[in-house]
């Protein structure tokens, strides 16, 4: 039973990449691989296949790990998923399935049954597989938090996880990070720090080596790599800390502008468009972006009624209008399409106040009706003449009126609406949407193989720049007994 923890100095710093990336390379070497993270918070998330035989749901990164891994994703890969409603409140799914809200104000109690259930399933994956790659959460030195940490040094200390902490030398300061992660440390926490990985290098690898020496010496530990930045590098996206648009660039290019929403979610479902060489694509705020896109996409959220509330404030409503009544090209995808009905209607306070009620953008018609049960499903048909598929997340019931039917959604002439998400990467059924809304010819791509050749491409970088050997071997013997501890925190000085 081995495993290993990728900590990282704070988000974003590359943890999900590393961890993604070390799946690939250890299942290369004929390992039986699982990813997993304790606790995602994310409103990027995904269907798989529960172990009751129904469906669960897991945050989008640990799916695609699992892709990495070439393991099938399951719930306790990752067991439990906040995901933000608001700033000071989160739904929680956990194992798979809805448990309920938690706020800022009651984590403290809330979070135990949570870190019980996280570590039970840590622990049964570890039973069935060769190794373990966890990926922690924000920073391990969140000090603040510690008492009740276990997502990152209690997990780390549950399961006598060695953990390698990633640093993201593109921002500047990554030296000072990484010392400062281990230093802050108590002593028990410190001594599970194994080394270091330096995340987004750009230059001249001897400029970097007295700084690589000095925080050797300093510390005591390693540095196993250093990855260099990788403009091709890009996988499906765990938040919207750094959402950006998908461009190509060149004449004759279409612009197709997604509407970037407060609590956008799954907003993945766009990056297949993303990869077409004929479309560039954009995140839109204001009326002014929409102006001349060709295609208007109007994502999911985890707020249909407020983001619709946000959406008028900013006079995006009647930009959405105007697009369609020039006989431009609307997708809705879930809560976007509810959005473009005539009603939404919240009677048992799904997403806040018990009886709320909205009208939509009436551009469709249909009516939403929100219920306390979450839908999760697989469903799969034929639409636009093609074989179909996609996954489907939403507490909210659509009943369809005169509207023709698509993709479990509806469909007035180029106004289109969807409680599929996923559905665009199925390279026929995207042909074929890109074909009636834009006339577009076949481009040739290929969503799915572009996927795994990313994924190969990240075991790549892996075993060209990390010593993946030594990073095995530290997750089957542990962290080494010699580490030294650090000051203030591996001294007890306040």
């Amino acid at each position: 039973m081995s495993g290993l923890l990728v900590a990282g100095t704070t988000s974003d710093a590359g943890k999900s990449v590393v961890t993604t990336g070390l799946c690939r390379a250890f299942a290369r070497r004929g390992l039986k691989v699982a990813p997993y993270k304790a606790q995602n918070m994310s409103n990027n998330s995904m269907v798989c296949a529960g172990p009751d035989g129904g469906t669960a749901e897991i945050g989008r990164a640990q799916w695609v790990q699992a892709l990495a891994a070439g393991a099938v994703p399951e719930p306790a890969m990752n067991p439990v998923l906040l995901k933000p409603g608001s700033d000071r409140r989160s739904h929680v799914v956990l194992m798979g399935h809805p448990a309920g809200d938690l706020s800022a104000r009651d984590w403290e109690a809330g979070r135990r049954p949570l870190a019980e259930a996280a570590h039970a399933a840590y622990d049964d994956l570890a039973a069935r597989h060769d190794l373990v790659v966890a990926e922690g959460a924000g920073s391990p030195t969140e000090i603040n938090l510690r008492s009740g940490d276990y997502v990152n040094m209690g997990l780390a200390r549950h399961g006598a996880l060695p953990v390698v902490v990633v640093g993201d030398i593109d921002r500047g300061g990554v030296f000072a990070a990484l010392f400062g992660t281990v230093a802050l440390l108590e002593a028990e926490d410190q001594k599970l720090i194994a080394g270091f990985v330096l995340n987004k290098f750009r230059g001249d690898l001897s400029l970097l080596a007295p700084g690589v020496d000095t925080l050797e010496r300093l510390t005591g530990r390693r540095t196993y790599g250093v990855l260099p930045w990788n403009p091709g590098l890009w996988l499906d996206s765990e938040d919207a800390l750094d959402l950006e648009g998908r461009r190509s660039g060149g004449a004759g290019v279409r612009k197709v502008a997604v509407v970037r929403l407060p609590r956008i979610s799954n907003f993945t479902d766009v990056d297949a468009l993303g990869l077409e060489p004929g479309l560039d694509v954009v995140f839109a705020a204001g009326p002014r972006d929409l102006t001349d896109a060709d295609l208007v996409v109007l994502p999911g959220t985890r707020a249909t009624l407020a983001d619709l509330a946000w959406l008028r404030s900013r006079g995006l409503d009647r930009a959405l209008a105007e697009h369609a009544r020039r006989g431009r090209p609307l997708l809705g995808i879930c809560g976007g399409f509810q959005m473009l009905g005539r009603v939404i209607s919240d009677p048992y306070g799904v997403e806040g106040e018990s009886g709320a009620e909205a009208e939509g953008l009436g551009l469709l018609d249909v009516r939403t009706d929100f219920t306390p049960d979450k839908h999760l499903r697989l469903p799969a048909g034929t639409a636009l003449g093609v074989p179909a598929a996609g996954y489907e997340i939403h507490h909210g019931r659509v009943t369809r009126g005169d509207a023709e039917p698509f993709l479990g959604g509806a469909r007035t002439g180029k106004v289109f609406g969807t409680m599929w998400h996923g559905s665009l990467e199925g390279d026929a059924l995207r042909r074929a949407f890109l074909a009636e809304t834009l006339g577009l010819a076949p481009s040739g791509v290929s969503f799915p193989a572009a996927r795994e050749r990313r994924l190969d491409l990240l075991g790549d970088l892996m075993e060209q720049h990390l010593d993946v050997d030594a990073l095995l071997a530290l997750a089957r013997d542990g962290a080494p007994a010699s580490l030294p501890l650090l000051p203030p925190g591996g001294t007890g000085c306040p």
